[in-house]
């Protein structure tokens, strides 16, 4: 199905994919040019009573040894952990995003392995379950990133955003 044939169907329907709400869609093409209805994500968070669980990574997510390396290096008592979230934007309509945080919210999840913790909001977690996370350090830019994500289907070249697979 073409990428614009699907936007419009879901644009028409209104589709709810789990915990997300897509408002109107468009569809970029190239250097931000946009064809079709304009382009808002919004996800929806549920804020629910989820009880705050310390777990592996191997049960939900993989942590490369690059990321506990880095994550060690760079926590502090004011920082002390690294939140992922999931938001609508980037090149492929939706993004990773990456900040030093202190704060756990009701609706988190806390990750640990050696010692670096990864704070993950249930609505985010989601859209990486079954999925690495990873620093990697090249030339022109050292950064975290998500790899191998079972629930993209198609992701920009700089690996910050994806797109969701659909079944």
């Amino acid at each position: 199905m073409a990428v614009s044939t699907l936007a419009t169907r879901i644009y028409r329907s209104r589709l709810k994919i789990p915990s997300l709400l897509i408002q109107t869609v468009g569809v970029r093409e190239g250097w931000g040019r946009y064809r079709g209805p304009s382009c808002t994500y919004s996800l929806a968070r549920h804020f629910s009573a989820a009880k705050l669980k310390s777990e592996q990574f191997s049960d939900v997510l993989q942590i490369s040894d690059s990321c506990t390396q880095r994550l060690k290096e760079i926590a502090t008592n004011d920082l002390p952990f690294l939140r992922i979230c999931v938001e609508g934007g980037g090149c492929s309509g939706f993004q990773y995003k990456f900040d030093m945080d202190k704060t756990i919210n009701e609706d988190d999840r806390v990750f640990e392995k050696n010692g670096a913790k990864v704070v993950v909001d249930e609505t985010s977690l989601e859209y990486v379950k079954g999925s690495t996370v990873d620093y990697h350090e090249e030339l022109i830019r050292s950064a975290f990133r998500i790899i191998s994500n079972p629930k993209a289907e198609h992701g920009c070249s700089c690996g910050s955003s994806f797109s969701v697979k659909i079944d």
